[in-house]
């Protein structure tokens, strides 16, 4: 299958930070859709919503197996670049859904070009893969006219960032409703706390600090006779054209969270980052720290931090300052001056991962407004030009990242295909070098 990267929509004129944010839909923490139904794109409230999941990892299986807990869901068809990815996914979900996974042989579909078929037998589309590949599926579900959820981020790079606009611009005139797996926004603690930041319960914001600080993820050794395509798929987390860097991969949640306190987006950003620990040719190529900071319009700044050493300091939270207080966003904690400390406290504790299928299920079954794309290419672009800075150096603008022409992707996605970064003749891949690496 030959890769969309040639045709990766364009304007007349870069498309520019304040163009980006006008036209891309409503303000962050609320959902954007139209009133206007399409009659041939709308999957119509029925007995049965039929899903296709096309990623059957572990995070499409449990995304899939949340969809599957909504009264009314069947999934119909699976996609996956591995048999055996596909075969264990399916098998757990079998066994834990029963008669709700009605997957015969034929709607199985193993290789990098099933997702095609498999989007085209179901309702509601889970795209689940790594997010190196998430723009071309979710062009090519918005084109086949399906509702969607997609895992976060949704690109890894400048192109994949536009191309997911694009196609966020389709669903909005064909009503299809698109949900985003970021899904503090879902979850009661952050809304109710962000709306009391909104309402000025610590005055002006002035500061943020964001952190995803842990030990790392796992790694897939090479295995005799692997093309290079297969190694980097089965070892997605550490290539920029699949997973983005950690940064991008698990630090947007944060980055987003931090813009949805301040209702946009950053200007500019500077940083550094490195490999201080993992240095091992199976960790790829990227870095092991990152630490960069961010500058909104009106001059606040955003202070992040992201690390996977094993043994160091972890936090995965938020956190502002205000001119009449403080908050820690993720522990749901306001404090005031001179007024009692503010927590959020629930008897009814939600499963955010698990409401944000609700929410995108009730908004199809009832034609609501429902479309997170616009915002999660925002935040995907956020976590992206920290990467730039960190690699490179140098400040990198908003519009820079957003017009990028440096495309991560291969030429084309087949098992034979040469991924741009490639090993050296001891295994070592080249590595960023802040002050000669160019990224925009």
């Amino acid at each position: 299958m030959k890769s969309h990267s040639t045709i990766i929509p364009t304007t007349a004129a870069p498309i520019t930070r304040r163009g980006f944010l006008s036209t891309s839909g409503t303000a962050l923490g609320v959902v954007a859709g139209t009133l206007v139904a399409d009659r041939l794109a709308f999957a119509q409230a029925s007995d049965t919503l039929k899903i296709a999941l096309v990623g059957c990892g572990g995070r499409g299986s449990g995304a899939a197996d949340q969809a599957l807990n909504v009264p009314g869901t069947k999934l119909v068809a699976v996609a996956d670049a591995f048999k055996d990815r596909l075969d264990g996914a399916l098998n757990n979900l079998k066994q834990a859904k029963g008669d709700r996974v009605d997957v015969p042989a034929e709607n199985q579909f193993v290789g990098l070009d099933g997702y095609k078929k498999a989007i085209a037998l179901a309702d509601v589309v889970i795209l689940a893969t790594p997010p190196g590949f998430r723009p071309y599926h979710f062009e090519e579900a918005i084109r086949q006219g399906k509702h969607v959820f997609m895992e976060k981020p949704v690109a890894t790079d400048g192109p994949g960032v536009r191309r997911v606009l694009a196609a966020a611009e389709e669903a909005k005139k064909k009503n299809l409703k698109v949900g985003v797996g970021l899904q503090r926004h879902h979850q009661p603690g952050y809304i109710e706390t962000l709306n009391r930041l909104h309402d000025g319960a610590i005055g002006d914001i002035t500061s943020l600090r964001v952190y995803w600080n842990d030990g790392g993820v796992w790694v897939n050794p090479r295995k005799p006779g692997q093309s290079e395509m297969e190694y980097q798929m089965r070892n997605w987390y550490y290539f920029n054209w699949l997973c983005g860097d950690h940064i991008v991969e698990q630090h947007i949640h944060n980055l987003d969270v931090g813009c949805w306190i301040k209702n946009g987006y950053p200007v500019r950003c500077q940083g550094l980052g490195g490999r201080q620990v993992r240095t091992g040719k199976e960790f790829g190529e990227i870095f092991d720290h990152h630490a960069v900071e961010y500058e909104f319009a009106d001059g606040t700044r955003m202070y992040s931090q992201c690390r996977h050493i094993r043994g160091a300091w972890s936090s995965v939270s938020e956190h502002c300052v205000g001119t009449k207080g403080s908050a820690d966003v993720s522990g749901h904690l306001i404090k005031t001056t001179g007024s009692p400390d503010w927590r959020f406290r629930s008897t009814k504790p939600v499963d955010a991962y698990q409401q944000e299928h609700h929410d995108l299920f009730d908004a199809i079954r009832g034609n609501k407004p429902f479309n997170e794309a616009f915002n999660g290419a925002k935040s995907s672009l956020v976590a992206i030009m920290g990467r730039m800075a960190t690699y490179s150096g140098r400040m990198v603008e908003f519009d820079a990242a957003l017009n990028s022409n440096i495309s991560l992707a291969p030429d084309e996605f087949t098992w034979d295909a040469k991924p741009k970064s490639a090993p050296d003749a001891e295994g070592f891949y080249p590595i960023a070098v802040p002050g000669k690496t160019v990224t925009v």
